[in-house]
């Protein structure tokens, strides 16, 4: 009687449905969490699927290719991709290989097909062709003929050939190192992280209204056009501003942008390297996937 005069059956009641609603939401948060860890495994389960069928595809060509006579019947002997742990694995291997000659293991950095250096053509002979296939490229050979690869490098060094007793094999070139920027750069979609090697530490994103490509032509589709640059304008200048103010801290080491090929002219300035992505979707997420393609080294066995 008590609590329904001073108004406290009504609040307890009202407690009673919060701690239920609050139940309520628990519930659907583990089940949510359920679903996104079965979503991650079901990503990770289709880019292995993509990969096999990535190399089939380059196969096919290659085979195609051959039959209509304009390659000649060279092939790799494998081609892999490889990222994360199996990335670092795969480098301290060749890494580990040594020689007891000074001068029996060749490394070098093949720029373009156009750029094979005669220490390279000279020890692969024939197969130079798909040393030039391969570029850009690092290849790694030993004078026993047990190591012959091509390894495509996220971060191109300068171009180098040398002989020694061990493989020149830098992480820098293949694996996120030190502290640096990644950016997503697209013309209505802009995403930029801080990483702690791999671990994004700080993130900034937006998405902004561009219109769709018109194509009713006339005079209706110039003044469209116009007004369609001038979006991707104005989105373009705030993308320049976010990446700025990253790019010019202190502990930045380095920024990579990827993005449209349109577009990453417009940024160039304030990237230390570019490279064209075609990672789409919501900021956050498209950053995810961009940063998970560029950072995948393409391993060919020659």
């Amino acid at each position: 009687m008590i609590d329904r005069l001073l108004g406290r059956a009504e609040l307890k009641e009202r407690i009673e449905e919060l701690e239920e609603e609050k139940r309520h939401l628990e519930r659907r948060a583990e089940a949510e969490e359920e679903r996104r860890s079965d979503a991650v495994a079901d990503r990770q389960r289709a880019e292995e699927r993509v990969n096999e069928l990535e190399h089939r595809i380059e196969s096919l060509e290659e085979r195609i290719e051959r039959a209509e006579g304009v390659e000649e019947s060279l092939e790799f002997r494998r081609v892999s991709d490889l990222r994360g742990p199996k990335l670092a694995d795969a480098l301290d291997r060749f890494r580990s290989v040594e020689s007891d000659d000074p001068e029996g293991l060749l490394t070098a950095y093949v720029p373009d097909a156009d750029s094979v250096p005669a220490t390279v053509s000279d020890w692969f002979g024939d197969r130079t062709e798909l040393v030039r296939r391969a570029a850009p490229a690092v290849v790694l050979a030993d004078d026993t003929g047990a190591v012959s690869v091509a390894l495509t490098p996220p971060i191109e060094p300068e171009p180098f050939d040398r002989w020694d007793d061990r493989f020149r094999l830098d992480d820098a070139w293949f694996r996120p190192t030190g502290r640096f920027a990644f950016a997503l750069v697209r013309s209505d979609t802009f995403a930029v992280g801080t990483y702690e090697r791999a671990e994004r530490v700080a993130f900034e994103g937006f998405a902004s209204d561009v219109k769709e490509a018109h194509s009713k032509g006339g005079f209706s589709q110039g003044r469209f056009e116009r007004r369609r640059e001038g979006q991707i304008d104005d989105h373009l200048a705030k993308a320049n501003e976010a990446l700025a103010a990253v790019a010019d801290a202190d502990d930045i080491d380095r920024v990579i942008a990827v993005g449209e090929r349109s577009v990453l002219g417009r940024v160039r300035d304030r990237a230390d390297v570019t490279d064209v992505s075609d990672a789409t979707g919501k900021p956050e997420a498209a950053l995810d996937d961009a940063f998970r393609d560029f950072w995948r080294v393409r391993v060919r066995a020659i």
